[in-house]
């Protein structure tokens, strides 16, 4: 599977998922460029959300940018985002071929049908070296195409900040939505 921009999968995306959902969407993306702005999601909100899902510190005006039309609990990716960033550097580091660089985002065990909060759409990313590249996988429970923007970023900046602690560059990402659909409703 060839790999397109982060801009060409969600033009794809909004495209297939205008008139019906998509089951078990996938397509690899190159992640050298991972912005892809919209009038839902400018890049100075996207950096918001982005610093939020890294559990990083938030200015006063970033923390304007957050409502429900931009992905609610549902797409809050942050606990214990920093450990984890760590755990995978630290595994690569030292077993740099590792099937067990994983982030698995906290989710309650035994999730509510009822609660969007307890069903995060990012399940997991796997990362791996692979020609001297970090490349990742990523299983998604279900995608929004008008909040792809907003996940990408955030998947796309993990990835170079793991790729930076690593001194490689960023490759690809193989991305996996059970269901994709075009916007939260």
């Amino acid at each position: 599977m060839t790999a397109i921009t982060c801009q060409q999968a969600w033009r794809n995306m909004t495209q297939q998922s205008q008139s019906q959902s998509l089951r078990n969407y996938t397509q690899r993306l190159a992640m050298d460029d991972y912005l892809v702005e919209t009038e839902l999601f400018p890049k100075a909100v996207l950096e918001a959300y982005t610093a939020w899902n890294l559990e990083l510190p938030l200015s006063d005006e970033q923390t304007q940018f957050f409502n429900a039309e931009r992905g609610g609990g549902q797409g809050d990716y942050r606990s214990g985002m920093r450990n984890k960033i760590a755990n995978v550097v630290d595994c690569l580091s030292r077993f740099p071929q590792s099937k067990r660089a994983i982030i698995t985002i906290s989710n309650n065990p035994s999730p509510c049908h009822t609660s969007d909060d307890d069903a995060k759409c990012l399940r997991e990313l796997h990362f791996y070296i692979e020609d001297n590249k970090l490349n990742a996988s990523c299983l998604f429970r279900a995608q929004a195409a008008l909040i792809f923007p907003k996940n990408i970023h955030f998947i796309g900046a993990l990835m170079a900040e793991i790729a930076q602690s690593l001194a490689i560059p960023v490759g690809t990402l193989f991305y996996c939505a059970t269901i994709l659909v075009s916007d939260r409703s």
